[in-house]
């Protein structure tokens, strides 16, 4: 099993978006999504969360990502954090620890390969899969925006 992640905000912070391409055996499956107002650090994170927990069966997985934040908080960090009870070496909580305890509770599931792949450097699932994420921008940005128009300048009532 093969996954490809990318993670986008555009500001940042502002509107996110996150795509996991997951592949096996010539089949492919894509996942995405976007939240209104969120950082890329936690859009890079969702995207390996959410590929992790669409596994059905405990698999032996490469994960690619173009995140050292991601690639590093698995690689170099998270063993400390767990054994400081989630905090980091000056004391403070993690950031974005909802997600981080997940990817640790999914990692206990599945043997997984974390792979860095430098961004926009030709690799053509990293390339889509970064496609991906800022297409979930546009569609997680349109749906807030059309909830929240109002009309007029400085209008009131």
């Amino acid at each position: 099993m093969t996954i490809y992640t990318d993670g986008a905000c555009k500001p940042n912070p502002g509107p996110g978006g996150w795509a996991a391409i997951l592949l096996y055996n010539r089949q492919e499956q894509v996942l995405t999504g976007g939240e209104p107002d969120t950082t890329n650090s936690r859009m890079e994170l969702q995207a390996a969360v959410s590929g992790l927990e669409a596994l059905r069966t405990r698999s032996r997985v490469e994960l690619y990502t173009d995140s050292r934040y991601l690639q590093r908080g698995i690689t170099e960090w998270l063993t400390s954090w767990v054994a400081r009870r989630w905090r980091k070496s000056d004391g403070k909580p993690v950031m974005n620890l909802d997600l981080w305890q997940r990817l640790y509770e999914l990692i206990q599931q599945h043997g997984v390969d974390w792979c860095w792949v430098p961004g926009h450097s030709g690799d053509p699932n990293n390339e889509r899969a970064n496609r991906l994420a800022y297409e979930a921008i546009y569609r997680t940005a349109t749906r807030q925006g059309s909830a929240s128009k109002s009309c007029g300048p400085n209008r009131r009532r």
